[in-house]
C-alpha cells in the first residue's frame, strides 16, 4: 500500500473545466460572500440565510415555470371572465400537483436524499419556496373564483357560497390554512418561536391537506388522486418515522434510556443507551425526544460518537484481539443480534429543549441524568470521504461532533487499507479552552489509535482563552494556537502538500461557513477540491 500518496498525484489535479462551475455556480454564494450567515435586524429579530447562486437560479427557474404554466391561457377568448374561469383552474390544478413534490421534500425519509446525495438541508430550502408558491396559486384560485362570483350575483351571492356551500367552504378553509402557515413560516416568526411553530405547521398542514380533498372529493374532480397521493406521502413518511422509533429504541428487555451530563461552556452530553444494534455512518444525525421534556418534540443534533457493546462479551481469541479491545476507538468486531449500541451527542445550550436539557442535569448532583428517550435516524450520512487522499476538516464550536466521525473512520480504514485517504487535518475554533473538555474522552481514544501520527493533524484555536500561558501545544501533530484562525492561509498550506483529490467539509456557525467556501473557491483553480458544509437551517 502506498502509504506517502504519490499514486494518487493524477488524482488532485483538475483534469476539465469542472473547476469553473464549481467555483462560480455550484460553491458561489448568492452575491459576493455571505450565504450561511444568519442575516439579523436585532437579537430577536432573525430574517434567516441568502441561499447559494445554484440554488437561487434553480428556484428562480421553478418560479418562472410556475407562472407560464399559470399564464398560458387562451386570451382569444371575448368574455374576459371566460379567461379568469381558465386561470382558476389552471392555478388549481398547479396548486394540487406542487404539493405532491412539497411532500416529498418535506419528509424527513425523502428517497432522493440517498438517490441524489443531496442534502435535507437543500431540500428544505426548496420545500419552504415551493410552498410559497403553492400558497400564491390557491390564493389566484381563490379569487379568480370570487371574481367571477362576484360579477355574476355580487358579494351576497360570494358570500352565500362560502357559508351554505360545503364545495367552496371546504376550498376556503384549505386556502384560509395555508396562508396561516405562510406567515407563521416567516423567518422572524418561525425563528423566534420554533418549536410552537413545529406544532402549529404540522396541525395546518394536515388541515389544509384534509379541507382540499374534501373541496376536490365533492366535486369529484379529476385532481382528487393527486391530494390522495399527498396524503398517502405525508402519513407513509409519519409511519415510517414511528417505525424508526420503535425499532431503534425498543425491544423486549425495555426502552432506550439517555446518559444526560452537564458540560462546561454550557453544552450538554447525552448518551442514548439503544437496547439493540444500530449501524451509525460517519455525517449523520438524529432526532432525539425526551419522555419528561415535552416528549412530542424531536429536535435533529449530530452524532458525535458510537459504541457498540456485547451482551455478554467474550474473553479475546489471540494477543492481536486483546490489543483491538483495549484500543476502543477502533470499532471491534462484534455480534450485530447480540450487542447493544450507545450513541453521543454534544449538544451547545441555546434557548428551549436544549436550555432545559442542561439546568436539568447542572442542577444533579454529579451533574447527571438518566432520563426515557427515543431517538430516531439515522439520518443523512450520504456523503463518503473514503475517495479523497487529502481531507480537510473545519468544526467551529458544537460543530465538532460532526467531524469526529470521520476522524475515526478514515483513521481505522488507513489502518485496514480500505481508504485512499492519507493525510487529515482537523481545524476546531473554540471560545474557550473548557470546550475542549466536550470531547476530550474520545479525542483522547482518537489520539491512542495505531497510526493516528501518520495521518493525523490537529489545529486548536481558542479566540478568547481566559488565560494565555494554558495555550499549548502538546506534540508536532496537536497544535494549540490563540485567536481566529486564517482559513485561507491554513487551505493555501494544505494545497502546498495536497494529496490526491482534497475535500474540504464545514460544520459550524454560518459566518465559519461562508469563510471555508470562500477560501475553497479561491483555489479551485489550483486542483481538485471539493466542498462539503454540514448545516441546519430552518
Amino acid at each position: 500500500m502506498d502509504k506517502s500518496g504519490e499514486a494518487q498525484a493524477y488524482w488532485k489535479q483538475n483534469l476539465s473545466s469542472w473547476w469553473k462551475v464549481k467555483k462560480h455556480v455550484l460553491y458561489a454564494p448568492l452575491w459576493k460572500k455571505r450565504h450561511n450567515r444568519e442575516i439579523r435586524l436585532s437579537s430577536a429579530m432573525n430574517m434567516g440565510t441568502l441561499p447559494s447562486r445554484f440554488h437561487f437560479i434553480l428556484l428562480t427557474l421553478y418560479v418562472i415555470s410556475n407562472f407560464a404554466y399559470c399564464a398560458a391561457l387562451n386570451y382569444n377568448e371575448l368574455d374576459k371572465y371566460s379567461v379568469v374561469a381558465e386561470l382558476r383552474g389552471r392555478s388549481g390544478v398547479l396548486a394540487v400537483i406542487n404539493m405532491i413534490a412539497l411532500v416529498i421534500l418535506a419528509g424527513r425519509n425523502n428517497p432522493l436524499i440517498p438517490l441524489l446525495q443531496i442534502s435535507f438541508d437543500t431540500y428544505n430550502l426548496i420545500h419552504r419556496w415551493m410552498g410559497r408558491i403553492i400558497v400564491l396559486e390557491s390564493l389566484i384560485h381563490t379569487f379568480a373564483w370570487a371574481y367571477v362570483k362576484h360579477a355574476a350575483t355580487g358579494w351576497s351571492g360570494v358570500g352565500s357560497m362560502l357559508t351554505s356551500t360545503p364545495f367552496i367552504s371546504w376550498g376556503t378553509i384549505g386556502t384560509v390554512a395555508m396562508v396561516l402557515i405562510a406567515v407563521l413560516s416567516l423567518s422572524p416568526v418561525r425563528h423566534a418561536f420554533y418549536e410552537t411553530f413545529v406544532n402549529v405547521h404540522i396541525i395546518l398542514a394536515a388541515s389544509a391537506m384534509f379541507a382540499v380533498y374534501i373541496h376536490l372529493h365533492i366535486a369529484k374532480l379529476p385532481q382528487e388522486p393527486y391530494i390522495v397521493t399527498v396524503i398517502l406521502l405525508w402519513l407513509a413518511d409519519r409511519l415510517a418515522r414511528m417505525f424508526r422509533i420503535l425499532y431503534c429504541n425498543w425491544s423486549r428487555k425495555g426502552w432506550t434510556n439517555a446518559s444526560v451530563t452537564a458540560l462546561p461552556g454550557g453544552a450538554t452530553r447525552v448518551t442514548m443507551h439503544l437496547p439493540k444494534y444500530i449501524k451509525v455512518k460517519p455525517g449523520t444525525h438524529a432526532y432525539l425526544r425526551f419522555a419528561t421534556l415535552n416528549a412530542w418534540e424531536s429536535h435533529p443534533f449530530s452524532i458525535a460518537w458510537v459504541d457498540h457493546r456485547s451482551k455478554s462479551p467474550a474473553l479475546p481469541n489471540t494477543e492481536k484481539d486483546f490489543e483491538a479491545d483495549s484500543e476502543s476507538a477502533v470499532v471491534p468486531k462484534i455480534d450485530p443480534s447480540n450487542s447493544t449500541t450507545d450513541v453521543s451527542f454534544v449538544i451547545h445550550s441555546q434557548t428551549g429543549l436544549t436550555k432545559r436539557l442542561f439546568d436539568k442535569a447542572s442542577l444533579r448532583s454529579p451533574r447527571t441524568l438518566i432520563l426515557k428517550a427515543a431517538l430516531e435516524g439515522p439520518y443523512a450520512g450520504h456523503h463518503s470521504l473514503d475517495s479523497y487522499g487529502h481531507c480537510v476538516l473545519f468544526a467551529g464550536s458544537s460543530g465538532i461532533t460532526h467531524q469526529i466521525p470521520y476522524v475515526r473512520h478514515l483513521i481505522q480504514s488507513f489502518n485496514e487499507e480500505t481508504v485512499a485517504t492519507r493525510k487529515v487535518c482537523l481545524i476546531w475554533i473554540i471560545r474557550d479552552s473548557e470546550h475542549l473538555e466536550w470531547v476530550r474522552p474520545w479525542m483522547d481514544l482518537i489520539l491512542r489509535m495505531p497510526k493516528r501520527r501518520d495521518i493525523l493533524t490537529i489545529k486548536l484555536f481558542v479566540t478568547r482563552p481566559k488565560n494565555p500561558h494554558e495555550i499549548i501545544s502538546p506534540s508536532a501533530t496537536v497544535q494549540m494556537l490563540p485567536g481566529r484562525p486564517n482559513i485561507k492561509l491554513i487551505l493555501a498550506s494544505e494545497i502546498k502538500e495536497q494529496v490526491g483529490a482534497m475535500c474540504v467539509t464545514v460544520c459550524g456557525p454560518g459566518s465559519l461557513a461562508d469563510n471555508v467556501r470562500e477560501a475553497v473557491r479561491d483555489v479551485q483553480h489550483q486542483g481538485a477540491v471539493d466542498f462539503i458544509e454540514e448545516s441546519f437551517t430552518w
